[in-house]
C-alpha cells in the first residue's frame, strides 16, 4: 500500500516545528560555538575594571574657580600615546597632578579620530585611562550622557573607560544602531578592531531603547559594527515578558550598510491543497552597485513549486528599471483521482525608465505585463488586490524613439502586446515602426519684406510612414503560428496637404487632399465551399502588392455667441448673464470609386445558392482582413455635419463685491452626423450626441446613437435598416440604439475641510466692515468644537507616541480622516429584436462601485471596495481591510466575505525587512472556493 505524503503530514504535524529546530540546532550549532565562547571569555578576561558608582573622589574643591570655556591640548610624548590629547570644558578643569584631568561640563576629549562628550570626563595620560559619565539633575534624568564616536560610528552609553593605548573600552548601557536595528547591550567591552563583546544585550528595530515593544534578549553575543551581529542562545521578549518557549540557538544578524550577497531563508507553512510548503528561499546576488539579482523558489508537499527571478538595476543620470519573472506549477488532487489535474502558469514583468538627463533626442522605455490567463486566477496576492483580480486585459509595450534636431524627422519603433485573460486571446505587434515628418510650408518665403503673405505660402504637408506585422490568436495556439503566412504585415504612407484660409471675416476655410499607400505582401482569392455551404478563402497569393487610395475635402467653422440676462424673480439678483456658445462646422468631402475594375482592388465569384434557389454574385476585396485594410468601395461624396454647445452663467462673487465669477452649466453637448450624397440608399449616418457636465463637483458624462432609418426583416427574419425614414414610419425623428451615462463622486474630510474654511473665509468678507475691527462674541461655531473628546481619552488616540494631540482649551483634538467615492455605470443597447413591433428591446446594464478609507485613530486604518452589478444581480469582488500601526509592528487583517475567492488572511509582523521572517500569519485558502477546483 502506498500512502500518500500529504498523509504521512498530518501525523507528523505536531512534530513539525519542534523537528526543524532540532535539526538546524544539530547541524549548525556546533560551528558556532567556539566563536560564542570566545566573546564570553574576552568579557571575563577583560584587564579594565568595571567602572564604580562611587565618584566622591572626583568632586570638584569648594576653592575652585570657574571657566567659561577652557580648551588645552596634553603632549603625550613618553606616555605610549602616540598624538597629543586634547581636551575641553565648558565649567572647569581641574588638574591633579600633572598628567591627571578632571573635565566638568560639557567635556570633550579628542585622540586622533576618536572623539569623547560627556558631563563628567576623568583623563589619566599616566595610565592612558578615560572614564566618562552623566550626571543627574533634580529630577533624577541623567544629562550629558557619554557619546563615543569614531571611524565606525557613534555611540551613547551611561559610562565608559576607554585605554587610549590598548584601545579597549568598557562600556555600561551602550546603545548602537547597526543597519535597521538597534544593539543595547548593559555591560559590553570594544576590542581594538572596533567589535563589541556584550553580555545580556538585545537587539530590536525599535528605537524606543529604554523598553522596546520586542526584541531579542542575547545572552552574549558579538557585533562587528557595519558587518554582522552573531550571537548565541537568545529568545523573544515582547512588552518586557519574556517568551521563553519562542528562542533560538544561536543567530546571525547582517548589518552591512552596503550591498551583500547571501542565502534568503525560506518561510514554511501549510495550505490545504498543496501541504506543508517552503517559500521565497533561494540566494540573493549582490552584483554590483548598478543591478542585483535574486533567484527564489518554493517547494509544496503535493510536489507543486515554484521559481521566482527578480532584479533591478539602476544607473544614475541613464537609466533605471525592474524585472520579474515567476514560472509556478500547480498540481491539485492526486494521481488517478477523477478532479486531479496540473497547471503550468508564468508572469513577466519588466519596467524601464530613461533619465530625463540621458538624452533629450532620444528615449527608450519598457512597460512589460504578460502572464498565463490563469496565473491571476492562482495568486494568493491579486485575490487579496481586487484591482489585480478585476483587471482581465494586460498590455505590454517596448518603445524607441529618435528626435532628428536638425531635420524635421522623428522615428519610433514599438513592440506591443495586448492579453484578454479572461478569453486567453492574445495580440502581438512585433514590431511597429513609424517615420514621420512634421509639417511643413514648402512655399513659404524665409525673408518676407514689406509684402502681404500669399495664400499658397499657408499651404502645409506632412508624412506619416508606418509598418507592423501583427497576429491575434489563443494563448494555445500562438507558437504553432507560422510566420509570414499567418501574420498580418505591410507597409503604409501617408500625405495630408492642408490650406488655412480666412473667409469672410468670421469663417475658417480648411481644404486638403490626402493620400494614402498601403504595401502588402499577399492577396486574396475566393470560392464557394458546398461541403462547409458558405464562401471561404480559397488560396493566398505571395508577392509585393501596391494599394493606393485619395480623397479630397473642405472644411469651415465658426463660433455663435448669445447672451441673455435670466428672470430675476426665478434667478434672484446674484445671476447677471448666461452665455450660450454654438460652434457649427460643416465639411464636404469626396473620394472615387477604388472598387472600379481599372483598379484592380476587387474581384468577384458566382455561385448557386440552394438556400436563397438563385445565382448569387459575390464581389469582395482581394486585401479582405489585410493591415490597414482596403480603399473603399463605391463613388463618395458627403456632407459632415456638427455642432457643439456650452452653456455658462456669470454670477456676483462672495469674495468680491464688485467682481464676479464664471460658473459652467454644460462644459459640452456635442452632435455628429453625415449625408452620403452618391449613395444609392441610406444616405444618412447615424446621429451621435455626447455631453459631459459637472454637478456639485461630480463629473457626468452621457451619450447616445440614434438611426433615422426604419428597421424591416429579411426572408430569413434577420433585421435590417431600411430606406425609409424613421419619422415616416412611426412619426418619431429617430430610433435610440444605444445610451450611456457615468459619474463618479470622490469626496473626504480634507475636501469638506477645505470647502468649510472656503465658505468661512466668504462669510467673514461679507459680514466683516473693513472701517471698523470685528465684535467680540461668546458664540462659537459648533463646527470648530464637533466631536470633542475628554483627556482621558488621548492615550487611545494620535500622534507617533500613542497620545493625542491636545488644544489650547485643554480638549483633545479629535479628527476622522476618511475617503469615499462612488462610481456608475450605466448602458443600454439592443437586445432582443421584437418583429411584432419592428424594434429591439432595450438591456439595460448598470453596476455601482463604492471605495474608501477612514481612520478612527492615526494607528487605525479601515479600508473597503465592493460594488453591485444590477444586469446580474451580484455583489462585485468585495474586499475589506483592517491594519493597525503597532510602531515596530504592523496587523493587517484581510476579509474577502463574499463571492468565489472567498477567504481571510490575518498578518502580525515586523515592519522591518530584516526581520521580515518574525511574523504570524494566518490565512484561509481561497482556492477552496473557487468552482475551477
Amino acid at each position: 500500500m502506498i500512502i500518500p505524503i500529504h498523509k504521512i503530514y498530518q501525523g507528523l504535524k505536531p512534530y513539525w516545528r519542534i523537528l526543524n529546530i532540532v535539526v538546524v540546532f544539530c547541524f549548525v550549532y556546533p560551528f558556532l560555538q567556539a566563536q560564542n565562547n570566545e566573546n564570553l571569555n574576552l568579557l571575563r578576561q577583560d584587564t579594565l575594571l568595571v567602572p564604580s558608582k562611587d565618584t566622591s573622589a572626583l568632586l570638584l574643591p569648594s576653592d575652585t574657580l570657574q571657566s567659561v570655556v577652557d580648551t588645552t591640548a596634553q603632549n603625550a610624548s613618553g606616555l605610549g600615546i602616540e598624538a597629543e590629547v586634547k581636551y575641553s570644558a565648558s565649567d572647569s578643569i581641574v588638574m591633579k597632578g600633572t598628567n591627571q584631568v578632571f573635565l566638568y561640563g560639557d567635556a570633550e576629549v579628542n585622540y586622533q579620530d576618536i572623539k569623547l562628550t560627556a558631563a563628567v570626563i576623568e583623563l589619566d595620560l599616566d595610565s592612558s585611562l578615560t572614564f566618562a559619565y552623566g550626571l543627574e539633575d533634580s529630577t533624577g534624568v541623567a544629562k550629558g550622557l557619554p557619546v563615543f564616536t569614531d571611524s565606525q560610528g557613534s555611540y551613547e552609553m551611561k559610562t565608559i573607560r576607554y585605554n587610549f593605548k590598548s584601545e579597549k573600552a568598557l562600556i555600561e548601557h551602550v546603545v548602537t544602531e547597526q543597519g535597521e536595528g538597534y544593539v543595547v547591550s548593559s555591560l559590553a567591552k570594544k576590542s581594538p578592531d572596533d567589535s563589541f563583546s556584550i553580555k545580556d544585550g538585545h537587539y530590536s528595530t525599535c528605537d524606543n531603547h529604554e523598553h522596546p515593544h520586542f526584541y531579542l534578549n542575547m545572552t552574549k553575543a558579538k557585533v562587528i559594527p557595519g558587518e554582522k551581529i552573531i550571537t548565541g542562545p537568545a529568545y523573544l521578549v515582547i512588552e518586557d515578558v519574556p517568551i521563553y518557549p519562542i528562542g533560538i540557538p544561536f543567530g546571525f544578524v547582517p548589518s552591512t550598510s552596503s550591498y551583500s550577497s547571501g542565502i534568503i531563508m525560506p518561510s514554511y507553512g501549510e495550505e490545504q491543497n498543496r501541504g506543508i510548503f517552503l517559500r521565497d528561499g533561494g540566494y540573493y546576488w549582490a552584483a554590483s552597485d548598478y543591478f542585483d539579482l535574486a533567484l527564489t523558489g518554493d517547494l509544496y508537499a503535493n510536489s507543486s513549486w515554484g521559481s521566482r527571478v527578480a532584479s533591478k538595476y539602476k544607473k544614475r543620470y541613464a537609466y533605471s528599471g525592474s524585472l520579474n519573472a515567476n514560472y509556478i506549477v500547480n498540481i491539485f488532487s492526486e494521481k488517478d483521482l477523477p478532479d486531479y489535474r496540473k497547471t503550468k502558469d508564468f508572469s513577466l514583468t519588466w519596467s524601464h525608465r530613461q533619465d530625463t538627463k540621458a538624452n533629450p533626442f532620444q528615449t527608450f522605455s519598457a512597460s512589460v505585463n504578460y502572464s498565463s490567463s490563469s496565473y491571476d486566477q492562482n495568486n494568493v496576492s491579486s485575490i487579496i488586490n481586487p484591482t489585480l483580480l478585476a483587471t482581465n486585459t494586460k498590455r505590454s509595450s517596448i518603445s524607441y524613439s529618435r528626435r532628428f534636431p536638425n531635420l524635421p524627422i522623428n522615428f519610433s519603433a514599438n513592440l506591443l502586446a495586448s492579453q484578454n485573460t479572461r478569453d486567453t486571446t492574445v495580440s502581438l505587434t512585433l514590431p511597429d515602426l513609424t517615420v514621420t515628418m512634421n509639417r511643413i510650408f514648402p512655399f513659404k518665403r524665409k525673408n518676407k519684406i514689406g509684402s502681404k503673405e500669399a495664400w499658397y505660402e499657408k499651404m502645409s504637408l506632412s508624412y506619416t510612414g508606418n509598418i507592423k506585422n501583427y497576429i491575434t490568436a489563443k494563448e494555445y495556439d500562438l507558437g504553432d503560428k507560422k510566420f509570414p503566412s499567418q501574420w498580418q504585415n505591410g507597409m503604409r504612407h501617408s500625405v495630408p496637404v492642408s490650406l488655412n484660409l480666412k473667409m469672410l471675416k468670421y469663417f475658417t476655410l480648411t481644404p486638403s487632399f490626402n493620400y494614402t499607400e498601403r504595401w502588402y505582401t499577399s492577396s486574396i482569392s475566393k470560392k464557394w465551399d458546398e461541403d462547409l455551404n458558405r464562401v471561404v478563402v480559397a488560396d493566398t497569393s505571395a508577392g509585393f502588392k501596391r494599394v493606393y487610395d485619395y480623397s479630397y475635402s473642405v472644411s469651415t467653422s465658426t463660433k455663435f455667441y448669445t447672451m441673455f440676462t435670466p428672470w430675476e424673480k426665478l434667478f434672484g439678483d446674484k445671476v447677471q448673464k448666461i452665455r450660450h456658445v454654438m460652434t457649427p462646422s460643416a465639411s464636404l468631402s469626396y473620394r472615387p470609386d477604388f472598387g472600379a475594375e481599372r483598379y484592380g482592388y476587387y474581384d468577384w465569384i458566382e455561385y448557386y445558392d440552394p438556400n436563397q434557389d438563385s445565382i448569387i454574385r459575390h464581389e469582395y476585396s482581394i486585401y479582405e482582413g489585410a493591415l490597414y485594410g482596403s480603399p473603399g468601395r463605391g463613388e463618395s461624396g458627403s456632407l459632415g455635419l456638427s455642432i457643439g454647445n456650452t452653456l455658462e452663467m456669470k454670477v456676483k462673487s462672495d469674495r468680491d463685491t464688485l467682481g464676479y465669477k464664471k460658473i459652467k452649466i454644460l462644459e459640452g453637448l456635442n452632435f455628429s452626423t453625415s449625408h452620403n450624397f452618391m449613395a444609392d440608399s441610406l444616405k444618412w449616418s447615424r446621429i451621435n450626441m455626447s455631453g459631459r457636465t459637472k454637478i456639485l463637483g461630480t463629473n457626468i458624462n452621457f451619450g447616445a446613437s440614434f438611426d433615422p432609418y426604419a428597421l424591416d426583416t429579411t426572408s430569413r427574419g434577420t433585421p435590417i435598416r431600411i430606406n425609409t425614414s424613421h419619422y415616416k414610419a412611426t412619426g418619431k425623428l429617430a430610433r435610440l440604439e444605444s445610451a450611456n451615462l457615468n459619474f463618479g463622486v470622490s469626496i473626504g474630510s480634507e475636501k469638506i475641510k477645505k470647502w468649510l474654511e472656503k465658505r468661512r473665509g466668504e462669510s467673514s468678507n461679507e459680514d466683516i466692515d473693513a472701517d471698523e475691527p470685528p465684535e467680540e462674541e461668546d458664540y462659537v461655531n459648533p463646527l470648530d468644537r464637533i466631536d470633542r473628546v475628554e483627556d482621558e481619552f488621548a492615550d487611545t488616540r494620535g500622534t507617533d507616541d500613542g497620545r493625542a494631540e491636545v488644544t489650547d482649551d485643554g480638549y483633545t483634538k479629535f479628527e476622522f480622516p476618511w475617503n469615499l467615492s462612488l462610481n456608475y455605470s450605466f448602458r443600454l443597447v439592443n437586445g432582443e429584436f421584437e418583429k411584432e413591433k419592428m424594434a429591439f428591446k432595450k438591456k439595460v446594464t448598470s453596476d455601482i462601485n463604492l471605495n474608501g478609507d477612514f481612520s478612527l485613530t492615526p494607528k487605525w486604518k479601515f479600508s473597503f471596495s465592493s460594488g453591485y452589478n444590477f444586469d446580474m444581480k451580484k455583489i462585485s469582488h468585495t474586499n475589506l481591510r483592517i491594519s493597525r500601526d503597532l510602531h515596530c509592528w504592523g496587523m493587517s487583517f484581510n476579509l474577502v466575505p463574499v463571492g468565489r475567492y472567498k477567504s481571510y488572511f490575518f498578518s502580525l509582523r515586523v515592519n522591518s525587512s530584516i526581520l521580515q521572517d518574525l511574523k504570524y500569519d494566518k490565512r484561509s485558502s481561497a482556492r477552496d472556493n473557487a468552482s475551477f477546483f
